[in-house]
């Protein structure tokens, strides 16, 4: 099987990184609108105000949506589970579901999440699990 593709890292996005190296799963929130959001940027999506700052998320998130991908890609041996999750925190990510199969009896919509970091080369990737207990 191949390797996984590295993300590229930008300025911008380098506390994200640097948090997922950590083992942090780390967000920008507005200062003005109170706002959590993703992907990083440096301006609030919301109001377009520049004064952000940088916080560690709690890791939570619900399955908002997901395809289970048959297709061959990098690094993955299919059946593999894509997947837009909330975050506890409001916004969404895109994903890939881990430790549970890649089955609709297994994915339930709303079900509880939490992250996990799979290690990529020198690089860490946030990806979600069931979380243990149930509770998210």
């Amino acid at each position: 099987m191949s390797q996984k593709l590295q993300p590229t890292v930008y300025p911008e996005t380098r506390f994200y990184w640097d948090g997922a190296k950590a083992g942090k799963l780390m967000l920008q929130r507005c200062t003005p609108c109170d706002r959590a959001y993703f992907p990083p940027r440096p301006f609030c999506p919301e109001c377009g105000s520049r004064d952000v700052t940088v916080v560690q998320a709690s890791g939570r998130a619900t399955l908002h949506s997901y395809v289970i991908n048959h297709m061959p890609a990098p690094g993955y041996e299919p059946p593999f589970t894509v997947a837009a999750v909330t975050l506890e925190e409001g916004p969404r990510m895109m994903t890939n579901i881990v430790d549970c199969p890649a089955d609709p009896a297994a994915l339930t919509l709303d079900m509880p999440l939490e992250v996990t970091f799979e290690t990529r080369g020198d690089m860490a990737v946030p990806v979600f699990r069931p979380a243990k207990g149930g509770a998210a």
